[in-house]
């Protein structure tokens, strides 16, 4: 096996979920496992949350229907799935096929459900953009269009949902002016006596900090994986990494005064030193922009990377320390006294914990501990 793998701790996965829904009280919680589960495993991921009995999530979304049909085929039978990808014509089929909860976003959509030849009725739910301004149809429309759905015979409305933009900031007018908005629709329809299902609103930030946001389910996404959405949150849930990236020495030279380290010559040695390789490098997602800045701990002792990350390869100035090929090193993760994260990389690429996660390649293997 390749000496760099990823540990994911499935311990702490359950740790965070439990917290979340502990959190949240009587709503429910739907674990968002799209993008391979942030790069953490989403057979796996999904298969631990099964382990949980009745306090399993009560949905998985994803956000293809590819990833919800590997759901299907790896015997994740029962729960619902929600596809947060908008519904198309050539799709349908596939939908009910592999019982998938479809999002409707606009009116286009309800000319081909209509006209669908489905004996069974099939559930949907339904994306109203209240300032997210991505995708979803727009709240001063959504009354029409669910009034519109509702009536159509082979269709069951499951549940409605919007999305915040900016749950994540400590300015909170924004998130709180898309809520009014979707609650003013949630009681428009009651009015109606429209039944809309599962109305849901709150992701990772909004559940930190936006308790009224969680009405009958939240969306938990990197907040399962042991990270805040950002800085600017508050830590309202103790959360812990469930990711981390691990490897061994691979090679140690000497090198003397003057001497640089990689392409571009980014690092020169002001003094006598050992360098000792890793091999993992940018295409495993080890961003360029770590370079000369990242920090990998080696016998519980923090050392900086030095000179170009490389595809396949990073460097780390060991000083004259005693450090040997075969030592393992941790690129994220702890060690008895230091520790190294996924948002201390976030400080210096000037990104979020979601990018790094999801951007750890698939040639590096995922371990999973129980």
């Amino acid at each position: 096996m390749r000496s760099t793998f990823a540990e994911i701790d499935i311990r702490n996965l359950l740790f965070n979920y439990i917290g979340i829904k502990r959190k949240v009280g009587k709503s429910k919680v739907m674990a968002v496992v799209k993008a391979d589960a942030y790069g953490h495993g989403m057979i796996e991921c999904v298969k631990a949350f099964e382990t949980l009995g009745d306090k399993k999530p009560a949905y998985y979304a994803v956000a293809l229907l590819e990833e919800a049909i590997e759901l299907r085929k790896a015997r994740i039978t029962k729960q619902p799935i929600l596809c947060f990808a908008p519904l198309t014509k050539a799709e349908l089929d596939e939908y009910i096929r592999y019982k998938v909860i479809p999002t409707i976003t606009d009116f286009d959509q309800l000319k081909f459900i209509e006209k669908h030849g489905s004996a069974k009725k099939f559930p949907v739910h339904i994306n109203i953009d209240t300032g997210m301004g991505r995708v979803g149809i727009k709240f001063t429309q959504a009354v029409e269009l669910i009034s519109r759905l509702a009536n159509i015979r082979n269709v069951v409305i499951d549940g409605v949902y919007t999305h915040f933009a900016t749950s994540d900031e400590k300015d909170k007018t924004f998130a709180e002016l898309q809520l009014n908005r979707f609650l003013d629709i949630l009681n428009e329809l009651k009015e109606l006596n429209i039944n809309y299902g599962s109305a849901h609103a709150a992701n990772s930030g909004a559940i930190l900090d936006i308790p009224e946001s969680y009405l009958d389910m939240v969306r938990s996404g990197i907040s399962l994986y042991g990270y805040y959405p950002s800085t600017e949150t508050s830590e309202s849930i103790k959360l812990k990494p469930v990711m981390s990236i691990v490897s061994k020495v691979s090679t140690a030279s000497i090198i003397k005064k003057g001497d640089s380290v990689s392409y571009g010559r980014k690092f020169i040695a002001g003094e006598k030193t050992k360098i000792v390789s890793v091999a993992v490098g940018y295409a495993d997602g080890i961003r360029r922009g770590l370079t000369n800045r990242m920090m990998g701990i080696i016998r519980d002792k923090k050392y900086r990377q030095v000179g170009n990350v490389t595809m396949d390869r990073i460097m780390f100035d060991v000083n004259d320390d005693n450090i040997k090929i075969g030592d393992k090193i941790i690129l994220i993760g702890k060690s008895k006294n230091q520790e190294t994260t996924a948002m201390d990389w976030c400080k210096i690429l000037n990104t979020i914990p979601y990018e790094i996660t999801c951007g750890i390649g698939k040639r590096v293997p995922r371990i999973y501990k129980y």
